[in-house]
């Protein structure tokens, strides 16, 4: 079972960063969606969060932010 990732912000915050993914990488979420799952089959999701921010120049609240999110769809869509 995969670890839960606990936010280092704020529910709000976290919302204000994923409305803004496509304008600060110029890729849409489904795009790192992908990356992510196209990606090292980590199981932590801060390994995932490390990953995403070398492999891609992000920041990590950015690619934690990305990481949350992409949990969360992909729990919507079991």
């Amino acid at each position: 079972m995969e670890e839960s990732m606990p936010l280092n912000h704020s529910m709000e915050t976290h919302h204000k960063l994923i409305a803004r993914v496509p304008d600060i990488t110029g890729r849409a979420l489904p795009e790192w969606f992908q990356a992510l799952d196209n990606g090292p089959s980590f199981l932590r999701c801060e390994e995932r969060a490390n990953w995403l921010a070398a492999e891609h120049g992000l920041t990590h609240g950015y690619a934690a932010a990305i990481v949350h999110e992409h949990e969360r769809h992909r729990r919507q869509h079991l």
